[in-house]
C-alpha cells in the first residue's frame, strides 16, 4: 500500500528520536534525512524531532528540532517522554544506534519509551550477532516495547530471530534511504574538483580504523602500476570520538603509510564534513567507489547506499549490507583486508570502460527503489499499522474494586527466611542478589502486631525473626542501625541512612506499644530507650517524622516517657519551622520538593499534637495533609500517588508516574490520624480512596493487589504494572489493609456508638 495523502484515520503527528544535524555523524545525517523526507512526502504530517545531544550547548540545532535530550541525563529522557505524550503525537519513531543513548548500552532510551503510552517503531542501525549482557538486555527491552522493528538488510531480520528470538513478522526490511540524483558521466563533474584526466576511486565517511582505509592504500602501488593517473580520494573528517581520544593520529598514520608506499601523488585527503549536495557531487565525479570496511556484521552503511544510488561501480568487502545490496552483479566483493584483491578488482574495472558503465547503470537502477520518497511511504504505512497498538495491561476485575481485602501473610512469608525479609523479587520470586534491609524488616515487625487473622505460633515465630534483624542491625560502636545485609548475612555498611534509622526507631516504638506478647513489648522498650537519642542528630525531615511516629506510640504506651516527649516537642517545632520557610502561594508543604512517603510528615505532626496536647501541631498537620491529599487526587477524583519522577523538582506540580504502593499506605495512616484527631468522616473517605488505588481505582484501572496470596505489584508505570513484588510493596498493601479495617471499625463506632463492628 502506498498512501497518496493523509486521511483522518492515519497518523499525522509523530515524534522522531535520534541524532540530528549539525551534529557531525552518519546517524545525524540519516535522522535529518528522515525528517525532511517525511515532511516532503506528507506535508500534512507533523514531525517533532527530539535530538540526542552528547555535548549540551555546543550545537546550534535548527528550528526543526522540537527539543534536545542531553545524552547522559536520565531525567531529561523522562521529561521528553512526558512532552511527547502531552504533544498529541500518535507514535514514536526511534533511530537506534549503540553509543548515542545514555546509561549502560543506552538503557536511558528504554526509560523514555517505558514512560510513554504511545506505539513505537524502531530503526536498528546495528544488529549484533553476539551482544554483551548489557547490550542484550537493552536491545530485548527495545524489541519488546517496539510494535515494529525496521532493519535495512534481510540479514538483520535473521540475526534478530537467532540472537533474540524475535518473531520475524515483527521485523520489516526497509532499505537505507538515498537522495535522487541522475546518472551522469563522471568526466563531466571532475573539473569542479580539479580531477580532469584522473581515474578517481572514492571512499567517504567519518575516518576511523574500522573503515579499513589502509587496505586500499596498500593496493594503490599495484593499481598505479597500470593506471598512473589513478587518484584515491579519502573524503571525510576524522570521527569526533577519535579526535577527542587521540587527535589526528590516525590520519597521520595513513599519510605516513602513503609516503612509505610512494603513492602520495595518487591520494587526496579531504578532511571535511561536507553537506549532502556537495557529497553527491563528489560521488558523481568518481569512477569507482570503494568500501574496505573491516566489520563483517555491519548491517547498515549509508555511504554504500549513497554510492549505489549515484550509479557507482562498487568494490567492497563482504559485510552484511554489501553482500545484499551488491548481489546479482551490482558490485564486486573482495575478501576482508585483502589489498591484492582490491587492486585486481579496481584495476579490472578501470581497464574495461564498457563493463564499468554497465555496472553503473545497474547500480543506479537499484538505487531508484531506495530514494527517500519510497522510504517515507514505507514508514508511513508502518506508522498507520501500529497506530492503535499499546503496551499490554492487566485489567482490574470489577469484583476487586470495593472489597477490603482480609489480612494475608502468605506473600510476606514467601519473601522471608530465617534471617529476615528479602528486599526484592523478580515477579513473585525472591531475588536473593539484593539481600535484606532494615527498612523492610522494621515494617514487617510492625505488621506482626497488626495483621489478622494469623496463627499465633506463626506470629510468634516471625515476630522473633524480624525483631532479631532489627536487634542485630544495631551497631553500638557507631550508635547507628545498619541497613543493608547481603544474602550471606554480611553487612554491606557500618551504618545506614538517617531514614532507615528513623524507621527502625518507629518499629521499636510501635512494638513497645502494640506487640501481642509482653516479651516483645519489653524487648522493644529497652532497645528504644538505648537507641532513640540518635534521632536528635537527624537532619532528614522524614527520618525525624519516622522517629516521631515511634515516639508517639511509645508515649501512648508509657505516658511519662521523657525522651519520646522531647523528640515530639523538638521535631514538631522544627517541622513547623520548615513549613514557614518553604511555604509559597499554592505550596503548603515542608520542603520545596515532593519525595516519597510524603504523608508521614503531616501524620507525625498530628500524632505529636494529640500526644502532647499541642493543638498548633495538630492544626498544621491537618492543613498540610489536606494539601498533599489534594495533590494526590486525579481530576476524576481517584487517588494518584505522587510519582517517583516528581522527586527533586522544586515547587513543581506532582507527576503521575511511577506510582508506588508506599504512598497509598502513608496516606491511609495519615488520614486515620486525622480522623482520630477530628472525628471528621471526610478523612475516612480519603483513606478509602487511597486504599481503592490498590484494587484498581487508579489512573490505569489496574489492580496492584494480588488477591491469590496477599502480594502486591511494585507500582504503576505509564504503560502498565511493574510486575515485580518486592517487600516494600507487599508490606504496604498488608499494612494498608490493617489500617483501613481498623479505621472503618472506629468510624462505625463513632457513627453508631451502640453498634459493635466485627
Amino acid at each position: 500500500m502506498t498512501r497518496g495523502s493523509l486521511l483522518p484515520d492515519r497518523v499525522d503527528h509523530i515524534a522522531l528520536i535520534g541524532n540530528f544535524l549539525p551534529r557531525k555523524c552518519g546517524l545525524a545525517t540519516f535522522t535529518t534525512d528522515c525528517f525532511e523526507a517525511m515532511r516532503a512526502r506528507f506535508p500534512e504530517m507533523r514531525v517533532d524531532v527530539y535530538a540526542m545531544d552528547d555535548r549540551p550547548g555546543s550545537y546550534d540545532f535548527p528550528p526543526a528540532v522540537t527539543a534536545t535530550i542531553p545524552q547522559d541525563d536520565r531525567v531529561a529522557y523522562l521529561d521528553a517522554a512526558r512532552a511527547i505524550d502531552a504533544s498529541g503525537a500518535q507514535a514514536i519513531w526511534v533511530q537506534h544506534e549503540y553509543g548515542i543513548y545514555g546509561g549502560p548500552a543506552g538503557e536511558h532510551l528504554i526509560a523514555l519509551l517505558d514512560r510513554s503510552g504511545l506505539p513505537v517503531i524502531a530503526t536498528l542501525h546495528t544488529v549484533l550477532e553476539a551482544p554483551n549482557p548489557d547490550e542484550r538486555r537493552v536491545m530485548e527491552a527495545l524489541l519488546r516495547r517496539a510494535a515494529r522493528v525496521i532493519v535495512m538488510a534481510e540479514k538483520g531480520r535473521d540475526i534478530l530471530r537467532r540472537a533474540h528470538g524475535v518473531d520475524p513478522r515483527k521485523v520489516v526490511v526497509v532499505p537505507h534511504g538515498v537522495p535522487d540524483r541522475a546518472l551522469v558521466d563522471p568526466d563531466t563533474i571532475k573539473p569542479r574538483f580539479g580531477w580532469q584526466g584522473r581515474q578517481v576511486i572514492l571512499t567517504f565517511g567519518l575516518l576511523a580504523p574500522s573503515k579499513g582505509i589502509e587496505t586500499v592504500i596498500e593496493a594503490l602501488p599495484a593499481i598505479v602500476a597500470g593506471h598512473p593517473d589513478a587518484l584515491y580520494v579519502i573524503l571525510g573528517a576524522t570521527h569526533p570520538n577519535l579526535v577527542a581520544h587521540e587527535g589526528e593520529a590516525y590520519r597521520d598514520r595513513l599519510h605516513a603509510l602513503a609516503a612509505t608506499l610512494g603513492v602520495q601523488r595518487n591520494i587526496a585527503f579531504v578532511n571535511a564534513f561536507v553537506e549532502q549536495d556537495e557529497l553527491l557531487d563528489y560521488l558523481q565525479a568518481a569512477d569507482i567507489y570503494a568500501t574496505p570496511y573491516l566489520n563483517p556484521v555491519q548491517i547498515t552503511s549509508g555511504t554504500l547506499s549513497y554510492a549505489v544510488a549515484s550509479g557507482k561501480p562498487v568494490v567492497s568487502t563482504p559485510y552484511v549490507h554489501a553482500t545484499e545490496i551488491l548481489a546479482n552483479n551490482h558490485g564486486v566483493l573482495v575478501p576482508f583486508g585483502d589489498s591484492g584483491a582490491f587492486a585486481d578488482a579496481i584495476s579490472a574495472l578501470l581497464d574495461d570502460d564498457k563493463a564499468r558503465v554497465a555496472m553503473a547503470r545497474r547500480a543506479h537502477d537499484r538505487g531508484r527503489t531506495m530514494i527517500w520518497p519510497r522510504i517515507a511511504e514505507a514508514v508511513a504505512d508502518l506508522l498507520d499499522a501500529v497506530r492503535d497498538t499499546r503496551p499490554p495491561r492487566i485489567r482490574a476485575h470489577p469484583s476487586a474494586r470495593t472489597t477490603v481485602l482480609p489480612g494475608d501473610f502468605r506473600a510476606v512469608e514467601r519473601m522471608s527466611d530465617s534471617t529476615g525479609m528479602l528486599q526484592h523479587s523478580i515477579y513473585a520470586v525472591p531475588d536473593r542478589r539484593h539481600g535484606y534491609c532494615i527498612d523492610d524488616n522494621a515494617r514487617a515487625l510492625i505488621l506482626m502486631h497488626r495483621i489478622d487473622p494469623l496463627d499465633e505460633s506463626a506470629r510468634d515465630r516471625w515476630t522473633s525473626v524480624f525483631a532479631a534483624f532489627v536487634q542485630y542491625a544495631w551497631n553500638p560502636d557507631l550508635r547507628r542501625f545498619r541497613n543493608f545485609m547481603s544474602f550471606d548475612r554480611q553487612w554491606c555498611e557500618d551504618k545506614g541512612s538517617e531514614d532507615s534509622n528513623g524507621r527502625a526507631l518507629w518499629s521499636l516504638g510501635v512494638s513497645a506499644a502494640e506487640a501481642r506478647a509482653p516479651k516483645y513489648r519489653d524487648w522493644a522498650r529497652i532497645l528504644f530507650d538505648q537507641t532513640a537519642s540518635i534521632a536528635l542528630e537527624f537532619d532528614s525531615p522524614r527520618a525525624r517524622a519516622f522517629a516521631m511516629l515511634g515516639a508517639a506510640a511509645m508515649l501512648d504506651a508509657h505516658p511519662g516517657h521523657a525522651l519520646s516527649r522531647a523528640l515530639l516537642e523538638r521535631f514538631g517545632d522544627e517541622l513547623i519551622a520548615l513549613l514557614d520557610i518553604a511555604r509559597r502561594p499554592q505550596w503548603e508543604w515542608f520542603e520545596i520538593v515532593l519525595a516519597y512517603d510524603n504523608a508521614r510528615l503531616p501524620e507525625a505532626l498530628i500524632r505529636a499534637g494529640e500526644a502532647l496536647g499541642r493543638p498548633e501541631f495538630t492544626a498544621c498537620g491537618l492543613s498540610t495533609l489536606a494539601w498533599i491529599v489534594e495533590q494526590q487526587t486525579s481530576p476524576d477524583g481517584r487517588f494518584r500517588a505522587v510519582g517517583s519522577e516528581s522527586f527533586g523538582r522544586p515547587y513543581a506540580a506532582p507527576l503521575p508516574f511511577d506510582q508506588q504502593p508506599l504512598e497509598a499506605q502513608a496516606t491511609i495512616d495519615a488520614c486515620a490520624a486525622a480522623f482520630d484527631a477530628t472525628g471528621d468522616t471526610h478523612w475516612v473517605e480519603c483513606a478509602h480512596r487511597a486504599y481503592r488505588w490498590y484494587l484498581g481505582q487508579n489512573d490505569l484501572d489496574l489492580p496492584l493487589a494480588s488477591t491469590s496470596d496477599g502480594g502486591c505489584f511494585d507500582g504503576l508505570t505509564p504503560y502498565g504494572l511493574n510486575r515485580n513484588q518486592g517487600a516494600e510493596s507487599i508490606l504496604a498493601l498488608q499494612l494498608a489493609g490493617c489500617a483501613i479495617s481498623a479505621l472503618s471499625r472506629r468510624a462505625q463506632i463513632v457513627a453508631d456508638p451502640g453498634k459493635a463492628v466485627a
